[in-house]
């Protein structure tokens, strides 16, 4: 579990502590979140400004369920998610600006929805965020203090972070705090593990011709950086876009993982970046992030409205799936025209639910998808935003434990919404503003290209 040496330092030893308490804390007292999936799709351009992947957290983790087929239940849902608020309709949400965002030290009174929120639902992502980061000198003291905790109540758990956290206000490169928040979902599709008529569709593992270089071992002001390519005679050129792939030029033959029924469900499978297929025996299999083709990812959705093909208020995930049933002899061509191309693992059957970037199983309604350069991973950050089509507030902690390559930007969040069907009704539709408050231990000083300050006022983006 942890590499034998010849001396074990005190940060070693603390970290091991943390582990095998945090294991107890676990199996004796966390109740396991209900199924869930991966991040956002790594749409990854070629070369890459996100850190490189989080190094893998100890195998062990708290028990976990067996797979289950059954989508999440849909507590909590508006009475017709499918209706907008009465009233004016809400402008469009826009993305935030590029660049590296701030963060602004805050008053735990200035979380909208802090002294209600059900802190418990949040509690088994945040442990196993500590699986990931123990070995982290600033973790390991909260992480030490929440597997000490039993009392899993709201009253207990928020004296836990009030004590060990320190809030701090989530800004955009240009100090504005407000931003967008996306949904995405673990979906379930139909497929084989054998060619057929029905299932002719494939879902790709990595080719063996796909090389990743990390730019640091070149040049050290480059790291984290890296592009994907493959070699051509004695170069090293862009690994083929998605038509190419689809057209037969990649040396692709004998990596397919599954075969599926649907192809645009391949594609949003790709989107999503994990889910599960159903065999033809009943069996169901997950399947998660492996890498990708190292291009720039285009939206699809975007095209069409470009085209005049759909207004932008029908550009969602249902929209879009829509059109491709009513064109199927344009759907090659459109799909062809995101370069991006995503490929997939088999994930192990006893798995909660899906693998985020964090290496962790995502938590359904409590894990999200941020942007590193400003957000650290494994951090909880309280979300305040709307439902999906919505004026209904939610406000509650999240952890951030997923990135996605469109998720960029300060005050930016993808929100993992579970497995099955009504979650991708609900990921689907989601596009609401939000704001944002990272939670980092007292002992720590925010990390990454994001820059902490004093308290002050924030910038008013109507002036």
């Amino acid at each position: 579990m942890f590499r034998r040496t010849g001396r074990c330092g005190q940060s070693q030893r603390t970290a091991a502590i943390v582990w095998c308490a945090l294991a107890l804390s676990a199996c004796a007292t966390v109740q396991e979140p209900e199924p869930r999936p991966r991040p956002p799709a790594p749409e990854v351009p070629q070369v890459e400004d996100t850190p490189a992947e989080a190094p893998r957290p100890p195998d062990a983790r708290p028990p976990a369920p067996a797979i289950s087929t059954q989508p999440l239940p849909a507590e909590e849902l508006p009475e017709d998610i499918d209706a907008p608020p009465p009233g004016p309709p809400s402008p469009p949400v826009a993305p935030p600006p590029p660049g590296t965002g701030h963060l602004l030290a805050a008053e735990w009174s200035a979380l909208p929805g802090w002294q209600t929120d059900n802190l418990g639902e949040a509690w088994p992502a945040f442990i196993a965020s500590c699986f990931a980061l123990q070995a982290r000198p600033e973790w390991q003291k909260p992480c030490l203090a929440a597997a000490q905790v039993r009392r899993h109540d709201a009253a207990t758990l928020r004296r836990f972070f009030e004590t060990h956290f320190q809030p701090y206000r989530v800004l955009n490169a240009d100090r504005s705090a407000s931003g967008m928040v996306t949904g995405y979902y673990e979906p379930l599709l139909n497929g084989s593990r054998v060619r057929s008529d029905r299932f002719r569709f494939p879902v790709y593992g990595v080719p063996d011709d796909l090389l990743v270089v990390e730019l640091d071992t070149l040049f050290p002001e480059l790291k984290g950086r890296r592009v994907r390519g493959r070699i051509d005679g004695r170069r090293v050129v862009p690994y083929f876009t998605r038509g190419e792939i689809d057209g037969g030029q990649a040396r692709t033959e004998g990596r397919e993982l599954l075969w599926v029924d649907d192809p645009i469900d391949a594609f949003f499978l790709e989107i999503q970046g994990s889910g599960r297929v159903r065999l033809p025996d009943g069996q169901t299999v997950r399947i998660g992030y492996a890498d990708h083709n190292g291009h720039p990812y285009r939206s699809i959705g975007r095209v069409l409205v470009e085209r005049g093909e759909m207004p932008l208020s029908k550009a969602s995930m249902q929209g879009i799936k829509a059109w491709a049933r009513e064109h199927p002899e344009q759907l090659s061509a459109l799909l062809a025209e995101n370069p991006a191309f995503v490929f997939f693992r088999e994930l192990s059957g006893d798995a909660s639910g899906p693998l985020g970037s964090l290496n962790v199983p995502l938590t359904p309604r409590r894990s999200i998808a941020v942007d590193p350069a400003t957000v650290p991973l494994g951090a909880p950050v309280y979300l305040a935003t709307t439902w999906p089509n919505s004026s209904r507030p939610l406000n509650r902690l999240m952890v951030a434990q997923d990135t996605g390559a469109a998720i960029k930007g300060g005050v930016r969040a993808d929100f993992f919404w579970g497995f099955g069907h009504d979650a991708g009704k609900l990921a689907g539709r989601m596009k609401q503003s939000g704001e944002m408050w990272v939670l980092l231990p007292r002992e720590a000083r925010p990390n990454g290209g994001a820059t902490a300050e004093p308290s002050r006022p924030v910038r008013d983006p109507a002036r």
